[in-house]
């Protein structure tokens, strides 16, 4: 038997499955995160630790025999966040998250040293690791002075189970510290951003060996003694992994709390100036592009606060999906990513009339997401990135709706999968099966059984065409406003 861990932003899930990849049992722990100041988040490390105990545990109370054959634990998490540790290993002060965009001017600063962009690959954004380090140097100048090691948030985990301070390639990938085509850390990147290669955690491909679970801890969560952790993979990577997207023309749209769309790519083929992250895959000799909104379907969620309904119920009245709807919603509620790289932005309502309803709020909301996910897959095939066709997953594919606006809006076939667990923490099991026994990763990390595919509609294609180029338009036009 084999453990996916995925360490997420709002909680830890971890799925237990067998040798031939399928999930036995899944158990979910919460977490909350803390935003002290408008563009603040923040966690402490001690509750992802509690989560993923909880979580193991759940397993272990549900199906201890099966718990007591596994062999090894994967682990996937967010990406970007930076955890500090001074020389004891003790946590100097609470995670920095991926959504936090207090560094936006350091971040700029690194963007604009020379060499930064062609070696990272990528645009230096406000949520990546590196610019977070500079904005502690010269706001918190005590624990930066403390910093005898940078972690990333998945590899605390690995810390804890293993005593092991290291990381892997596509976690690495997000820091701004790694020269990512050569799969390593630069000299020139860590001058850069005022640190140093000590600090650094050592290096692996995701399908490494960390080391055994130490032998207290693996009794404490139901686990045999030699259970072997694998390095595992940032998020995305590791989705990508569970659905098996690793070669060219392979990829997936997720309707997440953010949005993503990745491509997986069989080379290194950086364009920073479009703002899409070229990052290391998970699987060794292998890399991914993605486009990146901060904001998917946590725009529905908002609107659902604000009106007092479900996300579901908002969804459930748009009934059937038809022409493009007057009023033009632009989700940049926490800034955007691709293709703006714009922290300050904010969202809006565009063309408001007092005729307007809830639905017709819902409908701008879901259309404005799609939109974004549009200017997504723009910048990925500006890169050379080929996607006939893309799995959706994520949250919001429960709403048809949704699915099928998306496909027309990107006009593109969208699979579906069956049933069944598809994300990170089973890419993560995935890891650790390839880790463990050595299996080639095309045999381990396959599509999964699709359910249904939803075409784009033919009858509506130019209509959102157009309505996506009004969209694109509304930017500058934001931008612009006081």
């Amino acid at each position: 038997m084999f453990i996916g861990l995925d360490l997420g932003t709002s909680g830890v899930r971890a799925v237990l499955v067998r040798p031939d990849g399928s999930v036995l049992e899944s158990a979910e722990a919460g977490l909350q995160a803390s935003h002290p100041y408008p563009g603040y988040s923040e966690q402490a490390p001690a509750d992802w630790v509690a989560a993923a105990r909880s979580a193991l545990v759940s397993l272990a109370q549900r199906h201890p025999l099966a718990m007591e054959r596994v062999e090894g634990l994967g682990l996937s998490g967010q990406m970007h966040g930076a955890v500090l540790l001074d020389e004891t290993g003790a946590v100097i002060r609470p995670a920095i998250l991926w959504n936090d965009s207090r560094s936006f001017v350091e971040a700029a600063a690194l963007d604009a040293a020379e060499a930064v962009r062609n070696l990272s690959g990528n645009i230096v954004f406000p949520g990546f690791t590196a610019p977070k380090l500079a904005w502690l140097a010269r706001h918190e100048p005590p624990s930066f002075a403390r910093i005898a090691k940078v972690l990333l948030p998945k590899d605390y985990l690995a810390y804890w189970l293993t005593g092991d301070i290291g990381t892997e390639m596509s976690d690495a990938a997000g820091t701004a510290w790694l020269d990512v085509g050569a799969r390593a850390w630069s000299d020139r990147l860590l001058e850069a951003g005022g640190m140093r290669r000590d600090q650094m955690p050592d290096l692996r491909e995701g399908t490494g060996i960390v080391g055994p679970v130490r032998r207290d801890l693996a009794a404490d969560l139901g686990l045999p003694g030699g259970v072997q952790v694998v390095a595992g993979g940032a998020d995305n990577a590791a989705a990508a992994c569970g659905v098996g997207a690793l070669a060219e023309g392979d990829g997936f749209v997720s309707l997440g709390t953010s949005g993503v769309l990745l491509a997986a790519r069989n080379g290194f083929y950086p364009d920073p100036a479009s703002a899409v992250h070229t990052f290391c895959h998970a699987v060794p000799g292998r890399w991914y592009q993605m486009g990146v909104i901060l904001a998917a379907t946590d725009s529905l969620n908002w609107l659902a606060r604000i009106t007092g309904a479900e996300p579901a119920t908002l969804t459930a009245e748009l009934g059937a999906l038809d022409a493009p709807g007057p009023m033009r919603f632009l989700p940049y509620l926490s800034g955007e990513r691709t293709p703006h790289n714009d922290a300050a932005i904010r969202g809006a309502f565009l063309g408001l009339d007092i005729a307007q309803t809830r639905t017709d709020l819902t409908r701008a909301v879901v259309e404005g997401v799609s939109f974004a996910l549009r200017d997504s897959l723009d910048a990925l095939r500006a890169t050379g990135a080929d996607l006939p066709r893309l799995l959706a997953i994520g949250g919001g594919t429960r709403s048809r709706y949704w699915v099928e606006l998306l496909a027309t809006v990107l006009g593109l076939p969208l699979d579906l999968a069956q049933q069944g667990e598809n994300g990170a923490a089973l890419g993560a099991a995935r890891l650790a099966i390839c880790g463990v026994t050595g299996t080639d990763p095309e045999q381990v990390m396959t599509r999964p059984p699709i359910a249904e595919t939803i075409d784009p509609r033919a009858d509506l294609l130019e209509a959102y065409a157009q309505a996506h180029a009004d969209f694109a338009a509304s930017y500058p036009k934001l931008k612009a406003m006081p």
